[in-house]
């Protein structure tokens, strides 16, 4: 039996319903063997409205599991999910650089809402400047494609697709923008803009299906990136990991799980 693999470098979420127990349920709904290492550790606080408490790992905890996970199997597709601090972004920069990688995912999560405003930009500034280059697909929502791309306002394909050519100019070899709940209109609409080879005009592909709902749902973001990572390891192309992607969520949000927290989260498993 062959088997494929697929590496995430990504937070722990308590509740289950994102971060890295999400990434490793998606890759095992998709038939691939899950490996991940742990940056820093999120739980909801109950009884402060269910607000962020957010702490890091240490930076060489982070570097001795990266070292682990890589000498037991020979990775080559990974993805990052949040990362949270500039010392952890570095240490992730650094270990990215140590090897060649077939596909980098970046799934962009700029700011954890337990962190301070200051903290939280430092962190951001870390991850475009050292990440964001490294990454072959980057896969931002509707905040972070305006934070990364500059672009105040997501309301046409047109703004999307002007957006994904503006964060394939900081380095990606691709960009998947996410319309997502805040995108006009019915339909939640994602468009992947890839660079050329040879430096030509980037192609551009659009994917539609109409929203379930309008309420947010936990996870549909580490589950999409997630389902392109699984894809890609498998040696599915591009505009059809994002196509796998995009069913098993809409099927995940369709069947998302509620509980005792204030949002419902996807269901993998759908």
């Amino acid at each position: 039996m062959s088997v494929k693999f697929a590496y995430v470098i990504a937070g722990s979420e308590a509740t289950g319903g994102a971060g890295l127990q999400v990434d490793l349920k998606t890759f095992q709904q998709l038939g691939v063997y899950g490996i991940g290492t742990i940056t820093c550790i999120v739980s909801f606080d109950p009884n402060a409205n269910w607000g962020h408490r957010f702490v890091p790992v240490e930076p060489q905890v982070i570097a001795d599991q990266f070292e682990a996970a890589n000498a037991s199997q020979d990775l080559d597709t990974v993805k990052i999910g949040m990362l949270g601090t500039p010392a952890t972004i570095e240490v992730v920069a650094k270990a990215l650089a140590s090897k060649p990688w077939r596909h980098v995912v970046l799934d962009p999560v700029l700011i954890c809402k337990g962190q301070e405003p200051g903290a939280a930009l430092d962190t951001d500034t870390a991850l475009k400047e050292k990440v964001l280059p490294l990454a072959t697909v980057v896969t931002p929502n509707n905040f972070e494609t305006k934070a990364l791309s500059g672009l105040a306002s997501l309301a046409t394909v047109d703004d999307l697709v002007e957006a994904g050519r503006r964060i394939l100019a900081l380095g990606p070899q691709a960009v998947v923008v996410k319309g997502g709940i805040d995108f006009p209109g019915p339909d939640a609409v994602d468009v992947l803009v890839q660079a050329a080879p040879g430096g030509g005009e980037p192609t551009v592909e659009v994917y539609s299906k109409a929203k379930i709902g309008q309420e947010r749902v936990s996870g549909a973001g580490c589950t999409f990136a997630a389902a392109i990572t699984a894809e890609l390891a498998k040696g599915t192309a591009l505009p059809d990991a994002v196509r796998v992607a995009k069913a098993l969520v809409t099927r995940g949000i369709e069947h998302r799980v509620a509980g005792h927290t204030p949002f419902s989260t996807v269901w993998q498993g759908a």
